[in-house]
């Protein structure tokens, strides 16, 4: 298992090591992945500006100008690199249950 995120690595390895995360997170520079997924999105101005004020400096923390980010995804792919599962919602607050990911997990793995 991994999380890939847009975030430098800098800002990455800190964010593993606050929350002890036990897989890799993995920079996605410019959103590479995510935009092949179709998950990208540019942040309109009035966001951007929601966003300074709040003291996020969204082009420091991914390391580009492009006010891009991911929506939140979780796809599964098996060791021959075929899409399995995937769930992605441009609501930032609706995330997968892991409950979900583990029973499908666990479907792919019984022969």
């Amino acid at each position: 298992m991994v999380a890939i995120s847009p975030q430098r690595e800098l800002y990455l390895k800190k964010m593993s090591e606050k929350l002890s995360l036990s897989f890799d997170l993995l920079h996605d520079d410019g959103n590479k992945v995510a935009s092949q997924y179709g998950l990208t999105f540019t942040l309109p101005n009035e966001l951007r500006i929601i966003y300074g004020g709040f003291g996020i400096d969204l082009p420091k923390v991914n390391g580009d100008d492009s006010w891009t980010l991911p929506m939140p995804a979780r796809i599964i792919i098996d060791q021959r690199g075929v899409i399995r599962s995937m769930d992605a919602d441009p609501d930032y607050t609706v995330r997968t249950d892991p409950q979900k990911t583990l029973e499908i997990l666990k479907l792919l793995t019984v022969k």
